[in-house]
């Protein structure tokens, strides 16, 4: 169905405002700029969205061959392999750029938001944030599997986060770590970031409940619309989120050059 003008452009605001927070939610160690294409990079983590160029606005459409030649450079001083993140902010011309030249697609990911007033909190439980950000840290790493390697990196991100941040952990009876999240505050968006279920804790509604807790908590200290970036092929945590009520607002992928692995 066709969209007016005006309905398009309200879209990109939406996008842009909700790329903005991404990028203050889960900060790169550095991030330059060519032209309107943000280059993140973060040589201690291999997040993609850390590691990408991400293009923020459509009509900027000048010499991309060029520019693209020396993002590979960049990104190969960095140890990456260049990668693009496609939003519906990146040119139509990129686009066929990189489909002229063979540029595969992967990890597909939808950007999801609800209003947190809709949601109905009255069987979750009410935590309060943990303080200790090593605690978090420590339990992020175990719920994920991450390599002890990744501590420093993962360290480094969450002391960077400047919008105040709200570390949940779910412990078993035993005291182990068995789900976390974090609840990114950035005026009244609230982001869902580094959600995770140890997998032999998944489908017994834990996940519902830490996200539940954490919207709440935001939403007391403000927030009235809650997002989460949740990877497509993720049936369980889409049907999670839609539970909830969250809906997409737009989708992105990564694209790589022929022959590079994701």
């Amino acid at each position: 169905m066709a969209i007016t003008e005006a309905e398009r452009m309200r879209q990109f605001a939406v996008v842009r405002r909700l790329e903005a927070a991404g990028f203050r939610a889960w900060p790169a160690t550095s991030t330059a700029f060519d032209g309107t294409w943000a280059v993140r990079l973060t040589r201690s983590f291999p997040a993609k969205r850390l590691n990408s160029i991400n293009p923020l606005d459509p009509s900027d459409t000048t010499d991309i061959a060029e520019r693209l030649a020396r993002a590979r450079k960049t990104f190969a001083e960095a140890g990456r392999t260049l990668t693009v993140r496609q939003s519906p902010l990146a040119p139509p011309e990129l686009v066929a750029h990189l489909d002229a030249e063979g540029w595969q697609s992967f990890a597909e990911a939808i950007v999801m938001t609800c209003e947190i007033a809709r949601i109905d909190f009255s069987s979750s439980v009410d935590r309060i944030p943990i303080r200790d950000a090593n605690r978090y840290l420590e339990a992020s790493l175990a719920v994920h599997g991450r390599p002890a390697s990744m501590r420093a990196g993962l360290g480094g991100i969450l002391s960077a986060i400047r919008p105040p941040c709200g570390m949940f952990v779910c412990e078993s009876e035993a005291g182990r770590p068995v789900a976390v999240t974090l609840a990114i505050q950035d005026n009244d968006l609230a982001g869902l970031l580094d959600v995770a279920v140890a997998p032999e804790c998944q489908r017994r509604g834990i996940g519902i409940d830490l996200v539940s807790t954490a919207l709440r908590y935001s939403m007391h200290k403000g927030a009235k619309t809650g997002w989460v970036q949740v990877e497509a092929d993720n049936v369980a945590g889409l049907n999670l989120y839609g539970k909830l009520g969250f809906q997409e607002a737009y989708r992105y992928v990564y694209r790589m050059p022929p022959g590079e692995r994701p």
